[in-house]
């Protein structure tokens, strides 16, 4: 049966690689695509998906703080140059 979709770019370009490296049709390969995606279990309606946190410990005594988005983005600025502002 023919339709048509209208995918994102990056993921047709994605399965075109793994058909070539596979040496393969697309076809085949977006069916395989789908087929995985179809037999993996679907949540329950409603039911949301939790993102777990790594806990991080710290030594006894250590005060907590605030980070902010912006002291956040501060940081990871400076480990991007490779130095500390303090």
């Amino acid at each position: 049966m023919k339709t048509t979709l209208d995918l994102p770019a990056d993921l047709v370009r994605e399965m075109k690689f793994r058909a070539v490296r596979e040496g393969r049709k697309l076809r085949e390969v977006a069916e395989e695509v789908f087929r995985r995606g179809l037999a993996a279990p679907s949540p329950a309606p409603g039911v949301r998906h939790r993102v777990k946190l790594p806990i991080i410990p710290t030594a006894a005594g250590a005060k907590p703080f605030d980070l902010s988005g912006e002291r956040l983005l501060e940081l990871e600025l400076e480990a991007a140059e490779g130095g500390s502002n303090g």
